[in-house]
């Protein structure tokens, strides 16, 4: 019996060797930590549909932040959950509120060592639950809603802010933040945007993580992407990018692991992804219950991300994933 010359198993037979062909490797440096900051909370307050995650407290941020930067995280995203929320979300540009206190204590704490993130957008704000503010038939008015994301982009670099990343898909949302920020005197503030954002079922967990319910039973498929569409996602990116955006993100990343693919060999910018809420619960659930092993999944959907193009990840496996990395 006759055998090929070429064995490709020859590659696999020791730890050593698949680490030396290995064609994609998931570095600590990849990843972005989400972490959830509570007005008026003296202690953190866990998140039964995202185990292992909390609502901090101002306090309890700095020490997690600190965690982070000694397990060499690069960056964290900031999301706030104000005690006051009202039909405009005024609390996300206000410079006393909960996001721009904990961008000014961390500023303080870790300097540049890390970088410091803010999620730019008005759902966690409103009374509503919607990314903007609505007209009188209660549809989000674009335009309107324009001129407060300039606001909070503002107010978030006065703090300290590195990189604001607008989630809104408000269309326009990049260059009037760009213009804002300039006019500030901002201009080495970053631009993260979400520009291929999908209306999912894959949020429910972080909607519980920042307190959001939209009144009436409504969604927000009018202004965030049809998952089934990939061409439109392509548009998007390239219109945030041609406003001023320096980085452009895919968010869910596991469930569109062919738009970050085509987002990558489209743009010459960095590109991030979101291993969103339910994708970890996903995981988390699964593991509890013994059906997987949930540190091997971890990586394995992390390091799928990476390979269609990704060069940041953001996930809430970040400092386990960054402790098993080592």
């Amino acid at each position: 019996m006759s055998f090929p010359t070429q064995r490709p198993r020859r590659l696999r037979r020791t730890a050593a060797l698949r680490r030396l062909v290995a064609e994609t490797s998931l570095r600590v440096d990849d990843l972005v930590a989400p972490l959830f900051v509570r007005e008026d909370i003296d202690n953190p307050q866990p998140i039964a549909s995202l185990p292992g995650v909390v609502q901090h407290s101002r306090a309890s941020v700095r020490k997690e932040v600190r965690r982070l930067v000694d397990l060499c995280v690069p960056a964290v995203i900031l999301f706030g959950v104000p005690a006051r929320k009202d039909a405009t979300g005024s609390e996300a540009w206000n410079p006393d509120g909960v996001i721009q206190a904990a961008l000014r204590d961390l500023r303080d704490d870790v300097g540049d060592e890390l970088v410091l993130m803010a999620d730019l957008c008005l759902d966690e704000y409103t009374d509503h639950g919607h990314c903007g503010v609505l007209t009188p038939t209660g549809a989000v008015d674009n335009d309107a809603t324009l001129e407060l994301y300039a606001r909070i982009a503002v107010a978030q670099a006065d703090a300290g802010a590195a990189v604001v990343a607008p989630s809104g898909m408000m269309d326009g949302q990049v260059g009037a933040i760009r213009a804002a920020l300039d006019g500030a005197g901002h201009t080495d503030t970053v631009i993260l945007a979400y520009s291929a954002k999908y209306a999912t079922a894959l949020y429910g967990p972080f909607r519980d993580a920042v307190d959001v319910k939209i009144v009436g039973g409504g969604d927000r498929r009018a202004y965030q992407q049809n998952p089934t569409n990939v061409r439109e996602s392509l548009r998007e990116v390239r219109l945030d990018i041609d406003e001023g955006a320096d980085m452009v993100m895919v968010k869910p990343a596991l469930a569109h692991l062919d738009v970050i693919a085509a987002v990558r060999a489209e743009v010459d910018v960095p590109v991030a992804a979101y291993h969103v809420s339910g994708e970890y619960s996903m995981i988390k659930a699964a593991a509890a219950n013994g059906w997987i092993d949930g540190d091997a999944v971890a990586l394995e959907h992390l390091g799928a991300i990476k390979r269609a193009g990704a060069d940041i990840i953001l996930t809430y496996l970040a400092a386990e994933v960054a402790e098993q990395l080592g």
